[in-house]
């Protein structure tokens, strides 16, 4: 499986904030297909304690936005309904760097797919390995 380029950064952020990876990738097998999202993780601070997230990241780093969009949301998509049956405590998270988030999904259309898909989000900034945003 090919790593996305920031995916040890959005790994870094997410321990920073104190939630433990348990799986790099996470496996999630729903009758006979199989798929690999990158990231699982539990919170071990007190007050959020044991929640349980899944996370798939992208870069937008490719020559179009567009593209990287139908890509991830069709991932996204999947990967829920996917979760829903395997493991449906886990909330399905998708990482994506700060600089698209404030171009990109900032445009009229993306924000009402993000809306209407029900897209929950992961700002992350690549270069400090933080997370900026939850959204």
């Amino acid at each position: 499986m090919a790593r996305d380029r920031f995916h040890n950064a959005v790994k870094k952020a997410l321990e920073k904030d104190k939630w433990l990876i348990t799986a790099d990738p996470y496996e999630v097998s729903v009758g006979d297909v199989d798929f690999e999202i990158d990231l699982a993780a539990e919170m071990l601070a007190a007050e959020r304690e044991g929640e349980k997230i899944a996370v798939e990241i992208k870069s937008f780093i490719g020559s179009s936005n567009v593209s990287e969009f139908h890509t991830a949301l069709g991932q996204f998509l999947n990967y829920r309904f996917a979760l829903e049956e395997f493991d449906p405590q886990r909330k399905l998270y998708l990482a994506i760097p700060e600089s698209t988030y404030k171009s990109f999904f900032q445009r009229r259309f993306t924000r009402r797919v993000v809306e209407r898909a029900e897209i929950s989000l992961i700002i992350y900034n690549e270069s400090k390995e933080e997370i900026v945003l939850w959204q």
